[in-house]
């Protein structure tokens, strides 16, 4: 069942990226801020979807810890979920993902429409100066930040090398940083097409303070929080 449910899910998610690409063509001229929400409509779409079909849900803890004024957040990243799922709960976003998808057929138009961070994880020299120039661009647009410092989806239970690009950004645009952490790949494995039912627990940290550390510092006080959640 659990496969069948998932095949259904992949389909009408595949199907949705049509009118998404259209919806958010038509939005490219409106306000940063406001172009956001409406995009952020298909992500709404697909959570939605994603629970129908496969019985997956969400639980967000302590959303009161999301700011008003624009942040970067830290998230770890286990899966399809938080790139998708997070849109529905955090303020207006752009976030930090590997320039291939846009390549992607109306996927990847669409999400070009949503002006990304879209960057080159070849060179990681110019990876992370796209992530300072374009994000500072993005928080001086209203918006919010959404880094996964791992750079790449990491098996459920596992850790990767927390990069300093958030850090750096934060620093530079004089904002708060914000951690969340998941066990989204608990249920939506990278590994794995098929997804399981269950509902995912998605921490909202208070911002962390910086001043006083280095940027590896902060960095590893980012990934130690995440990791403490225990999830």
């Amino acid at each position: 069942m659990i496969y069948l449910r998932s095949i259904l899910f992949y389909i009408g998610e595949g199907l949705s990226t049509i009118p998404f690409m259209v919806i958010s063509m038509l939005a490219v001229p409106l306000p940063p801020k406001l172009r956001s929400r409406i995009i952020a409509g298909w992500a709404v779409f697909v959570t939605w979807w994603l629970k129908i079909c496969c019985g997956l849900d969400h639980k967000v803890i302590n959303a009161e810890n999301i700011p008003s004024t624009p942040c970067v957040f830290a998230c770890n990243h286990q899966s399809t979920w938080e790139s998708i799922t997070t849109q529905t709960f955090l303020p207006p976003l752009a976030w930090v993902l590997k320039k291939e998808l846009l390549k992607i057929p109306f996927f990847g138009w669409g999400l070009w429409a949503t002006r990304p961070i879209a960057i080159d994880r070849e060179d990681r020299t110019a990876a992370r100066d796209q992530v300072i120039t374009q994000g500072l661009q993005k928080i001086a647009e209203g918006r919010h930040v959404l880094i996964f410092p791992e750079g790449t989806r990491i098996k459920y239970g596992q850790a990767g090398k927390y990069k300093r690009g958030a850090v750096m950004l934060a620093r530079q645009a004089n904002v708060n940083i914000v951690p969340i952490a998941h066990d989204s790949g608990k249920y939506w494995s990278k590994s794995s097409w098929w997804i399981k039912p269950g509902t995912i627990q998605c921490v909202i940290g208070e911002s962390i303070n910086i001043d006083g550390l280095t940027d590896d510092e902060a960095t590893a006080k980012i990934k130690a929080w995440i990791a403490a959640q225990d999830l």
